[in-house]
């Protein structure tokens, strides 16, 4: 009887540093939970890239190909290129249509008032009032931005450590690719590995149908913003493009942003933009989406917004920028090792 209950202690004790360990790790994670969701979007990112950096990889100059080893370097450069391109041509008009607005504000706001007078309750706002009021909130917002200085400055840490370990990723994914599947049962590996390469191939058609996308909706209403003398027709039209690689969310900010910079100068350009969007939207989701993505993701619609919502939830923006490559992954998991393949019984 002394050898079993001794057996028994060991399995208890055993079980109970099982179980303190499993705690301390989550612990830790907690404590990290940042550190790890900035090298979790730079591993996703690497993944998603793929395809382009092998494209850029294997561009051939004769029998020569100059990018072989630094294909992610060049996609990078060339990113930071083309945003830096931008703001040098985009960055100075806007900056002085928004000085020159500063300046017309106090009497642009009572003639835009003015103009509501037959919309209820609009008509008994006092003009002066809510000038002096708009003033001091850009007064208080503008002392607040350089108050958090130091948080802009983490932020900006932060997006370099990003981009620095997506270098990586991509550089040396596969040496971090093969030590975690060494954290796995050996027979278990393969099956693993295939689920893992055909989740990659499919976020990397993921990127290139969310591009397809963007750009199609950054010309359109680029074209759409100078036809209608929108102001900063360049900068919206290239911030559309930009933001609609958040599901939902970028759209809904672009659509609100645009109608209020149309608001500024005509009520007329806000029927304009409205009228776009409103065509746009539905040729996007009725023609565009499921000729897109559908052969690049192969997600239903209510799988992307559950992702979408618990995305940004859980990390904000960041969240909801990875939550379609995330859903992806997810999906070809639980298609792998939860979803019963096969006839159902009596078929």
């Amino acid at each position: 009887m002394t050898e079993p209950l001794r057996d028994q202690g060991r399995t208890v004790r055993r079980s109970i540093l099982f179980a303190f360990g499993v705690a301390l790790v989550l612990y830790v994670g907690w404590l990290l939970r940042s550190v790890l969701l900035l090298l979790y979007v730079s591993a996703l990112f690497a993944v998603v890239l793929q395809p382009l950096v092998c494209f850029i990889s294997g561009i051939r100059v004769g029998r020569f190909r100059p990018f072989r080893r630094f294909g992610i370097v060049v996609l990078l450069l060339l990113v930071l290129g083309a945003l830096t391109a931008f703001g040098f041509l985009a960055i100075p008009p806007v900056a002085g249509d928004l000085r020159d607005f500063g300046q017309e504000m106090p009497t642009r706001l009572p003639h835009l008032l003015e103009s509501l007078k037959h919309v209820p309750f609009v008509g008994h706002i006092d003009a002066q009032a809510l000038t002096s009021r708009i003033e001091s909130v850009i007064t208080e917002s503008a002392s607040s931005m350089l108050r958090s200085l130091k948080n802009w400055a983490g932020a900006i840490f932060t997006i370099a450590m990003g981009f620095i370990l997506t270098v990586y990723f991509s550089l040396e994914g596969d040496v971090a690719y093969r030590w975690f599947l060494s954290f796995f049962p050996f027979e278990h590996r393969h099956r693993l590995d295939r689920t893992l390469r055909r989740a990659e191939t499919r976020m990397g058609k993921w990127l290139l149908g969310q591009g397809s996308l963007m750009l199609i909706l950054g010309v359109a209403s680029t074209v759409t913003y100078l036809a209608l003398h929108v102001r900063y027709a360049y900068a919206l039209g290239f911030l559309t493009g930009l933001l609609n690689i958040i599901p939902v969310m970028g759209a809904a900010v672009c659509i609100g942003l645009a109608l209020l910079v149309a608001a500024i100068d005509s009520w007329g350009r806000v029927l304009g933009v409205a009228i776009f969007y409103a065509i746009y939207i539905n040729v996007e989701n009725s023609f565009l989406t499921p000729r897109i993505m559908k052969s690049s993701v192969d997600l239903p619609g209510l799988s992307i917004l559950v992702g979408l919502v618990i995305g940004s939830e859980l990390a904000g923006v960041i969240g909801a920028l990875v939550s379609v490559p995330t859903t992806v992954l997810v999906s070809v998991l639980l298609d792998e090792y939860l979803v019963v393949k096969g006839d159902a019984p009596g078929n």
